[in-house]
């Protein structure tokens, strides 16, 4: 738009809710519905700054974590018919969404993909957790190191039921290895994750984390946190504004998060 036109807004959100949610907006929209065409759609769904991939999986995730059904159903609808995810994706990315928002979120989501991929007639071979045993010490050690992959610094010394048994052992001894998610969008669920349950500590370290080991770029947080503020509010978005500054500075300067 080269200046702001209401009339041209209103047809770029209708082409964008078409294409992202496959829906026409109502004839005679609410003031609400009119925003979520003429703003969301149109103003932030199309800014450049961000893949669509990404802005998927920010706003399936963001949307999750408010446990709201309808609005979640479309966005998984959109994203599985453009195909720009796929159903075996969706489902790595429901399991990823539950350990950062939890297992009641998570079987709702998962049952919203199944009843969308069941609408749609979509099915998918994902591979089960494990299959091969393996020795304690080597899952410990495994969850260990892939820890210091992915946050960048090593897992906190604590010998706690909580780090070692789900930090080490789960959630990076296996969750984050599996193979069907790439690890940008995993990034991107987390952040959404951890910005709507306004927790202070892995808000600042998975900002870092994904800015340090080079999966987003400062620009592309800054766009994520767009998209975020819009799933969850203004105010959790001035949060992760606020860490995804303080963060960059450290990183710039080559210093520690904390």
């Amino acid at each position: 738009m080269k200046q702001c036109d209401p009339a041209e807004r209103r047809a770029i959100g209708t082409r964008l809710m078409g294409e992202i949610i496959d829906q026409q907006p109502p004839a005679k929209p609410t003031l609400l519905e009119e925003t979520i065409r003429d703003y969301s759609f149109a103003e932030i769904w199309s800014r450049p700054g961000l893949d669509r991939r990404s802005r998927r999986w920010i706003a399936l995730s963001g949307c999750a974590a408010t446990g709201m059904v309808e609005p979640l159903e479309e966005y998984v609808h959109g994203a599985l018919k453009s195909g720009d995810i796929t159903l075996a994706e969706l489902r790595e990315g429901v399991l990823h969404f539950a350990v950062y928002s939890g297992w009641p979120l998570g079987r709702q989501y998962d049952k919203i993909v199944t009843r969308v991929a069941d609408r749609l007639g979509l099915s998918a071979q994902v591979p089960p957790l494990r299959v091969e045993p393996w020795e304690p010490k080597e899952r410990w050690e495994t969850g260990t190191a892939n820890y210091d992959a992915v946050m960048t610094f090593p897992p906190p010394p604590l010998p706690s039921s909580f780090v070692d048994g789900g930090i080490k052992n789960f959630v990076f001894g296996e969750m984050w290895k599996r193979p069907g998610l790439d690890q940008r969008a995993r990034r991107w669920i987390t952040l959404a994750c951890v910005g709507a349950c306004d927790a202070p500590y892995p808000i600042a370290t998975h900002v870092y984390a994904a800015l340090k080991a080079g999966d987003a770029t400062y620009a592309e947080i800054d766009e994520f946190v767009l998209q975020f503020a819009y799933e969850l509010g203004w105010p959790k978005g001035s949060v992760m504004q606020t860490a995804l500054e303080s963060m960059w500075a450290k990183v710039e300067k080559g210093e520690f998060w904390m």
